[in-house]
């Protein structure tokens, strides 16, 4: 791009009507792209397909007990041990859901509203509850805290995570914080993994709060893009060393493995806290969908098996990725006013165009390529810098990628200018 900052005004106006022509070219394709959310492709989900077609041909039957009938609230024991071995923790340390881990965060935090947690006062006969929201973060995040009427405090990301020296001292310090979001493989926008030094800290917190809770959100624990993956130590064997299990609730799901919202969740946690969150469930429902996880089950197999799936879904993903980077590469390496993420994995990449962002969503949106409101990703949508942007490569194919990269730098550029002008 070219230094708009010592450009004369005749040279600006120049520059941002030719801009504006190829924004008009564009914008008279009529090509719509939605990068809104991080949804697996037709292709992706085409991978889990023969799980579907081979459901006659399971056997529902296993230990004496028919998956079909009721019973087994904690889910079957084959989906348990899967979900084990894939967290690294013991089988009656999970619990085995429907559907989403965004559910399960939502129950817990409904659970804990309305009965508190292991014993606690309910927090909504609290004169105030609060969550650490590390941002740019995710936005689903942050609805459910507001759906609750729960006061969100931005702590800043870093390259290794959370500021970890801010985020010890508010929970010590204050007693009405509850709980701390993480997203911490692949971070939802940013991509980072957070570091083992970071893992560390947060299983060491020592909050004034007895029922903190850190959810520890781990959407993307085998969406690595490349073979040399990336790797998150394990928090529970980081909680062992300070005896902290069960300040963890660790949630993982299948929704981006086989089908978005008709696969199972997990939720890994202490002994104590599967109990209590297993007493509050039996009022809710008598089991889980087991004949799901035993479809799951056989079709995924175990953890080697996942990785391969996993290769295939990279396969897809990465040329998207990659593409968005090199183009963004060639108009903005080394400029000041455009930065970006280089996930290794994940589902998106964090843009960040500083002080432009709502102005770069809308022009793109007028051209036919809609992203995440802007905002989205801090709490309240307050970026104070108005900078953050959340890509989202998953859905288009690679002639609409490329198309919504042209349509997106165009956007940038002129959102850039109209600053000048």
């Amino acid at each position: 791009m070219a230094d708009y900052k010592n450009m004369s005004a005749a040279q600006i106006k120049t520059a941002y009507e030719e801009e504006q022509k190829r924004y008009i070219q564009l914008k008279s394709k009529g090509v719509n792209v939605d990068m809104t959310r991080g949804r697996p492709s037709k292709d992706q989900l085409e991978i889990a397909m023969p799980m579907l077609k081979a459901a006659g041909d399971y056997d529902y039957i296993y230990d004496g007990l028919d998956a079909r009938n009721y019973g087994e609230p904690a889910g079957i024991k084959p989906a348990r041990e899967l979900f084990a071995e894939l967290l690294e923790v013991n089988s009656d340390e999970i619990v085995v859901f429907d559907g989403s881990s965004l559910d399960i965060m939502y129950n817990l935090i409904q659970f804990a509203m309305q009965f508190g947690i292991m014993g606690s006062t309910p927090w909504n006969k609290l004169e105030a509850v609060r969550f650490l929201c590390p941002s740019p973060g995710y936005d689903r995040h942050f609805s459910i805290c507001q759906n609750f009427g729960i006061e969100m405090i931005t702590v800043p990301m870093t390259e290794c995570g959370p500021d970890m020296d801010t985020v010890e001292r508010l929970v010590a310090e204050d007693a009405s914080i509850k709980g701390i979001w993480c997203v911490p493989k692949y971070s939802n926008p940013t991509g980072i993994v957070y570091s083992d030094e970071t893992v560390k800290r947060i299983a060491g917190l020592r909050p004034l709060a007895k029922d903190f809770r850190v959810l520890w959100d781990n959407a993307y624990l085998v969406h690595g893009l490349y073979e040399d993956t990336d790797r998150l130590l394990n928090i529970f064997e980081a909680a062992r060393e300070f005896g902290s299990e069960d300040m963890i609730y660790e949630l993982v799901s299948t929704s981006k493995i086989t089908f978005a919202g008709s696969g199972v969740a997990a939720l890994a946690a202490s002994r104590a806290n599967v109990e209590d969150v297993l007493k509050k469930t039996f009022y809710k429902q008598i089991n889980p969908n087991k004949v799901n996880q035993v479809m799951h089950v056989a079709f995924l197999k175990n953890v080697e098996n996942i990785k391969r799936i996993m290769e295939r879904h990279a396969d897809i993903l990465r040329p998207k990725f990659e593409l968005c980077d090199k183009m963004l590469g060639e108009e903005f390496n080394g400029c000041e006013y455009v930065k970006w993420s280089k996930p290794r994995g994940g589902y998106f990449i964090s843009l960040d165009v500083k002080g432009v962002a709502k102005r770069v969503v809308e022009l793109a949106m007028e051209a036919g390529v809609k992203f995440t409101a802007a905002g989205s990703t801090y709490p309240y949508m307050r970026d104070v810098d108005n900078q953050n942007i959340r890509i989202a490569p998953s859905v288009p194919n690679l002639d609409e990628m490329e198309f919504a990269m042209r349509v997106l730098i165009c956007s940038i550029k002129l959102a850039i200018l109209e600053l000048y002008l």
